[in-house]
């Protein structure tokens, strides 16, 4: 199954309609399977006292709070039913996450067919309930968190009838050092809860998308930006179209390393095998008639004769014609 690579959008519109449909068309033309955005009204989700955190007073140094760094990024719930056809039109698959009732009613009015719960809902009992009773299928990230309370929260949706749940391992920080990756960690929610498992990747370059594939991965996700120098929280952890692009390819590539796992040789190898195998050869002229022995042959290239596994068996047998010195035996020869 290919890695299902989305595309993470969020807020990298800074509140314009326009650029998120340019997002939507970088993530098609980079080769990405979905974008995501963030559905929210500010006054849902965060208090007006409540402060940046560090990531965003290092990637904005605006002094307002984070209340208003937040409202200034909002869509109108009505953009995204436009956002939802655009994509439709583009042939890329629209997700989003909501961040409270009302943004999940929305979403659920314009009929997303999926949902992507942020890792700040992980111990949020009350919300995950609600999405859960949706009937939609739910990505769940679980930065921040330990593995108790993704058991939680894994118990939470299942017990409200989740119709499906994939984890992503994440680590929330932007960017995320590769020390902080932890990739061993995607693995223990897979092996624990017994669900597909993917990656939510904040790092800079492409080897955790890499490792991410080789491990397994079933979907990646990645921020991208039209410009990283644009104003706004997210877009210096961001990847430009040019960046992502190459993401994209080398988890595609990584794919193609990977293979199906069944052990056998490819098309090239059985050419190759004619020509750099050994087979059994006639170690001097030999004539039509003549009663085979160990002595009279050799093993050497090309590989276009018997195998040398089969000596004991044609030992003994008579040779239906002339062979040269040298010549390859065939089974038709014995």
């Amino acid at each position: 199954m290919s890695v299902y690579i989305i595309a993470e959008a969020g807020v990298n519109h800074n509140g314009s309609l326009e650029t998120a449909k340019r997002l939507v068309d970088m993530a098609k033309e980079c080769g990405a399977d979905a974008v995501k955005f963030q559905t929210f009204k500010a006054e849902e989700s965060t208090g007006v006292k409540a402060l940046k955190a560090e990531y965003q007073q290092v990637n904005d140094k605006t002094q307002e709070s984070q209340f208003d760094m937040i409202k200034k990024l909002e869509l109108p719930f009505e953009d995204f039913a436009v956002l939802k056809k655009y994509c439709a039109e583009k042939e890329i698959d629209f997700i989003s996450t909501p961040d409270g009732l009302e943004s999940l009613k929305c979403l659920l009015d314009i009929n997303v067919s999926r949902i992507k719960i942020g890792s700040t809902e992980v111990t949020n009992a009350p919300f995950l309930k609600d999405i859960a009773r949706c009937g939609k299928p739910v990505i769940l990230s679980t930065g921040m968190s330990t593995l108790g309370e993704v058991e939680k929260a894994v118990d939470i949706l299942q017990e409200n009838g989740v119709s499906g749940l994939e984890l992503m391992h994440c680590t929330t920080d932007y960017p995320t050092e590769f020390e902080d990756v932890n990739l061993r960690a995607m693995l223990t929610l897979r092996d624990a809860f017994k669900v597909p498992v993917g990656y939510s990747d904040h790092t800079p370059g492409f080897e955790a998308a890499v490792a991410a594939t080789a491990m397994g991965a079933v979907v990646i996700e990645k921020h991208i930006t039209l410009d990283r120098n644009m104003q706004g929280p997210d877009h210096r952890a961001s990847m430009s179209p040019k960046d992502f692009a190459e993401y994209v390819r080398h988890i595609r590539n990584t794919e193609l390393l990977l293979g199906d796992g069944r052990k056998k040789p490819t098309p090239k190898e059985k050419v190759m095998m004619q020509q750099v195998r050994r087979s059994v050869l006639a170690a001097r002229d030999l004539k039509a008639g003549t009663v085979l022995d160990e002595d009279m042959l050799c093993v050497k290239r090309p590989g276009t004769g018997i195998a040398p596994d089969f000596i004991p068996i044609i030992k003994g047998r008579r040779l239906k014609r002339d062979i040269a010195m040298e010549e390859p035996i065939s089974w038709d020869d014995v």
